[in-house]
């Protein structure tokens, strides 16, 4: 039932190419909507035992002559991603609810984007995950070039790039172990006993191909770049969804089938971690445009990630995936009234110009939503941030002490540079730049109302991470049988 994710979302992006523009909102919400029902019925309904292996779903013979099959799978941690993939597709589409410039192709690019992420997360076939994987960037490119804001062409160029220069890498690693192991199979491989010597290198040009999707320091400057030329559609995917595409193809593909190369190698991930979770957020600190500080936000909350990984335990591993799960449904959030809820109708981001504005009297839901995400950003307890980090931090105190303690000093910068976007976005009080009177004098009256799809789509991102942060066992019972079976951890 789940592989049906990936043939509706495909559906749904061919039909906005053949129906008329009046219909292209409904049938990217149906869409989504349809996706994320079988996400929870298949997440209810499994037993929690099935999920400790990868399990297929569905297998088809692809190119037999090479070994590829159309081969897709299903255990814990990929259920997870498919969820929060759910999730932010449906937000995504409600906040995009009054598009207008070219509204058909701007849902079939996004619809692509979808399509491709839940292909990913599923795929159990080397070279059907490689398809997938590269299929998410052209769309990723159309949507920021066309409809994006400040420096879209720029911002679109460089992330495609990026994530070109790193499929490259990844292209290679998958040969390797095609040629090497004999098949394209994700199962099988995972029983191949590859020798150390290739292990030592193969692993570091997979894992790193992969990462560079996922934000590691220091190839991460696309991220911020990208997500303050996308439009919040494009922002709130490649926060949510697409970064996670590189973390969880790191875990799935690098870590467990070259597993001592990863033991050679986790010390210098934790290192890049930990720098990664500390200068981004340092950076974040100094950012005048909102959309710039979230964005360096992520790539903090993604070094959290690595950082898990880098343990080589079940329980840190367990916090990284709940991590990516977690910044997944925050960050779309705060994306989300950034873009849509605070630029849409001040035209502006600059904090220093919001400031002046005192939004938390003509935009009471907006700043709500806001406080709500920045807690959960910040790792507050009872928000699925806090339960996340407090995962990792434990599993990495038994492996590096000495990175815990860094990475508490990271979440100190987190939680300063959370708070001054907060204050002056919304409750700032300075009216005295010469730049910012010309936006005070904006009456509060011609603020148009949140809308209802923008309350029904921040409502369901902050019930996700209150409802996870209140209750982390409902996804650590399905995440950690499934990494304790991880050939990496033995």
């Amino acid at each position: 039932m789940i592989a049906w994710t990936i043939y509706l979302t495909f559906a749904g992006a061919v039909l906005l190419l053949l129906l008329p523009r009046g219909c292209a909102r409904w049938i990217a919400l149906l869409t989504t909507v349809a996706g994320l029902a079988l996400c929870i019925i298949v997440f209810v309904g499994t037993p929690i035992p099935d999920l400790a292996h990868f399990t297929t779903i569905v297998r088809v013979p692809w190119v037999p002559a090479l070994g590829m099959n159309y081969h897709l799978a299903l255990d814990g941690v990929s259920l997870t991603m498919v969820l929060v993939t759910g999730i932010s597709a449906v937000s995504t589409v409600l906040f995009s609810w009054d598009v207008e410039h070219r509204q058909n192709e701007f849902f079939f690019w996004l619809l692509l984007v979808v399509a491709g992420c839940y292909g990913v997360f599923l795929s159990a076939d080397l070279f059907l995950l490689f398809v997938f994987y590269e299929l998410v960037i052209v769309p990723k490119y159309f949507l920021i070039a066309i409809f994006g804001s400040t420096n879209k062409e720029y911002g679109a160029m460089k992330l495609t790039l990026y994530s070109f220069f790193g499929g490259m890498f990844v292209f290679v690693g998958i040969l390797i172990a095609y040629v090497s192991g004999g098949s394209l199979d994700l199962n099988q491989l995972s029983q191949f006993e590859f020798s150390p010597q290739l292990q030592s290198w193969a692993f570091p040009v997979l894992f790193l191909g992969f990462a560079v999707l996922a934000g590691i320091w220091p190839l991460h400057t696309w991220a911020p770049t990208g997500h303050a030329a996308a439009p919040t559609a494009g922002s709130m995917l490649l926060a949510g969804i697409v970064m996670k595409l590189g973390s969880y193809a790191a875990l799935r593909v690098a870590m467990n089938l070259f597993p001592q190369g990863f033991q050679m190698w986790n010390k210098w991930i934790a290192v890049l971690a930990v720098i990664g979770i500390v200068y981004a957020a340092a950076v974040a600190l100094r950012q005048r445009d909102l959309k710039f500080v979230i964005g360096y936000s992520s790539v903090s909350h993604m070094g959290f990630v690595l950082l898990g990984f880098a343990t080589a335990n079940a329980l840190g591993v367990s916090g990284a995936v709940l991590q990516m799960f977690s910044h997944g449904v925050i960050a779309a959030l705060l994306f989300a009234v950034a873009g849509r809820m605070i630029y849409r109708r001040t035209h502006t981001r600059e904090l220093d110009a919001l400031s002046g504005m005192n939004l938390s009297h003509a935009m009471p839901f907006a700043a709500f939503t806001f406080v709500v995400a920045a807690a959960a950003s910040m790792g507050i307890p009872g928000f699925s941030g806090f339960a996340a980090e407090i995962t990792i931090l434990i599993g990495a105190w038994k492996t590096y002490p000495l990175a815990v303690w860094i990475a508490g000093a990271g979440m100190v910068l987190v939680a300063a540079f959370t708070l001054r976007a907060l204050t002056q976005s919304f409750f700032g009080e300075k009216r005295v730049q010469a730049e910012v009177t010309t936006v005070t004098s904006l009456n509060w009256e011609e603020f148009n109302p949140i809308t209802i799809p923008e309350k029904i789509g921040a409502g369901m991102l902050m019930l996700t991470t209150v409802a996870v942060g209140v209750y982390p066992k409902l996804m650590l019972d399905r995440i950690m049988p499934a990494v304790e079976m991880m050939r990496f951890l033995k």
